[in-house]
This record gives C-alpha cells, sequence and structure tokens, in this order.
C-alpha cells in the first residue's frame, strides 16, 4: 500500500513539473496565465494520485503494463520542455537555448516538404502571417512530429525486443484496458483487432486532418493564436501527440489481441493432448 501511494506522489510530482515548464521558464509569463496553469496542473496531480493509488481501474490504460505510458510521459516531457526552451532563448538566449533553436530549425526545414504535416500545419496560418511566427511554427510542428515518431519507434522496439506486454508475467486485461468491456459481445480478439485498426488509421491521419479543420473552421471562429508561446506549445504538442498515442494504442492492442490468440491455441493444444477424463 505506500510502495503504490509512494509511486502515485512520485507521478503527481511528475506532471505537475510537466504542466508547470512553459509558464515557469518563459519570461514574461501572465499572472493569470500562471493561476490557471496551477489550478490545471493541481487537478492533474489529484487525479494521478488518484487512479495509480485505487486498486480498481478507472480511465489510464495499460497502468500495469510498463513502460507505455511511460514512453508517452517522456514523449510529452521531451517535447514541452524543448519547444520552452527554444521560446525562451528568443528572450534570454543561453548555450542550452541556442543549441535548442539550432536543432529544432535544422529539424523543421528538414521535415517541412510538399504534402507534409508539417508543411499542412504552416497552411493553416493565415495569410498575413509573419515570416518570425512561420519560422516558429515550422520549428515547433517539425520537433514535435519527430519525437512522436521516435517515441512511437521506441515502443515498437520495445515491444519486439522485451516482449512486451508480459513475458514471465501475468496481464491484467480489466486493468490494464478499464474501458473496454469483455463481456459486452462479440469474440474479445475480433473487437481488440477492429479497435487497434481504428486507432491506428486515427493515428496516421490526423495530423494531415487536424491542420485542415482548423483551417476551414478559421473562417467561423476566431483562429487559433500561436503567437502566443503558451498557445504554440501546447497545441503543437497536441497536434503530435494525439496521433503518436492513438498509434501507439493500436500497436499495444494488436498485440495484446495477439496474446490471447496464442494463449487460446495452446490450450486448444493442451485440452487436445489431454482430454477430460483421460487416465
Amino acid at each position: 500500500m505506500l510502495t503504490r501511494l509512494a509511486g502515485s506522489i512520485l507521478r503527481a510530482v511528475l506532471v505537475v513539473v510537466l504542466i508547470a515548464i512553459p509558464s515557469t521558464l518563459l519570461p514574461g509569463t501572465p499572472a493569470d496565465t500562471a493561476q490557471k496553469v496551477a489550478f490545471v496542473a493541481l487537478l492533474a496531480a489529484i487525479f494521478t494520485i488518484v487512479e495509480y493509488n485505487s486498486a480498481s481501474p478507472s480511465l489510464v490504460e495499460f497502468r500495469d503494463a510498463p513502460p507505455f505510458n511511460r514512453v508517452r510521459f517522456g514523449a510529452l516531457f521531451v517535447t514541452v520542455f524543448s519547444m520552452t526552451l527554444i521560446l525562451r532563448g528568443e528572450v534570454q538566449p543561453s548555450t542550452m537555448t541556442m543549441l535548442a533553436q539550432a536543432s529544432g530549425t535544422a529539424i523543421g526545414a528538414l521535415i517541412d516538404f510538399p504534402y507534409s504535416p508539417v508543411r499542412l500545419m504552416l497552411l493553416m496560418l493565415p495569410q498575413n502571417a509573419s515570416i518570425h511566427l512561420l519560422n516558429e511554427v515550422r520549428t515547433a510542428a517539425g520537433l514535435s512530429y519527430l519525437v512522436s515518431i521516435v517515441s512511437l519507434g521506441i515502443f515498437v522496439a520495445i515491444l519486439r525486443l522485451r516482449g512486451w506486454p508480459a513475458r514471465g508475467t501475468s496481464f491484467n486485461l480489466w486493468i490494464n484496458l478499464p474501458t473496454f468491456d469483455p463481456n459486452s459481445g462479440g469474440d474479445v480478439v475480433d473487437r481488440l483487432n477492429r479497435d487497434a485498426q481504428i486507432n491506428l488509421v486515427l493515428g496516421f491521419l490526423l495530423p494531415f486532418i487536424i491542420p485542415a479543420v482548423v483551417k476551414l473552421a478559421s473562417d467561423y471562429i476566431d483562429p487559433i493564436n500561436l503567437s502566443n508561446p503558451h498557445t504554440l506549445i501546447w497545441t503543437m504538442t497536441a497536434w503530435a501527440f494525439l496521433p503518436a498515442s492513438l498509434f501507439m494504442r493500436g500497436v499495444a492492442l494488436l498485440r495484446v489481441a495477439a496474446m490471447i490468440s496464442h494463449q487460446r491455441a495452446h490450450a486448444a493444444e493442451t485440452d487436445l493432448h489431454h482430454p477430460i477424463g483421460a487416465v
């Protein structure tokens, strides 16, 4: 019990640090913005403690199947911290911020090619957007998209090399997939494979669809103000993280479905060699 509580508190502290990074490191953060960030961080900390300290699951998937959530959190942390350093360097340059700016600029320029997600993000901006804003968005979009791809590659490598989610250990479907009801109808494996395919398709298409939807919606509602550094950081983070998270979830569901199929085949083979009633 104490170990679980300590782990949940540590996770809550890390979540608070992640949320507070931009408002803490960016100079000139308004007081009302800092208050909103503190409120959101407090809510996130409470939710994390309750979720990871309880024996019963609620919303967080693969809670007991590390490092699924650790890879996702690491990708979020690297994205937010890197973009914060880049934007901080525009006001208070240092060796670290200059390195981050140079790396981000190179990555953004490399990924900015026709029909790429980064190019679509640039096309989402108003026609009167300044060159400075275009460069900021290109850098932020390229960096966040690269981090999401790398995190996905790391998870796939872990899945292959370590036999995630359960090599030599038990895997509780109810705890790790609390929003998935195995008794709601239909074969579990078929439903897992269907959900996985939906997540994979959405994970691939969302980086292209989101800029187009925002561009169309800007004709009817006020467009997102990406000139605000806080808005830029969290918008680019969400744009890159959500599709990568869906793609990662799709890969994980396929793995779980394959694991259940393997266990079924193994059980059927065992029954075949040792039928009930045999002496």
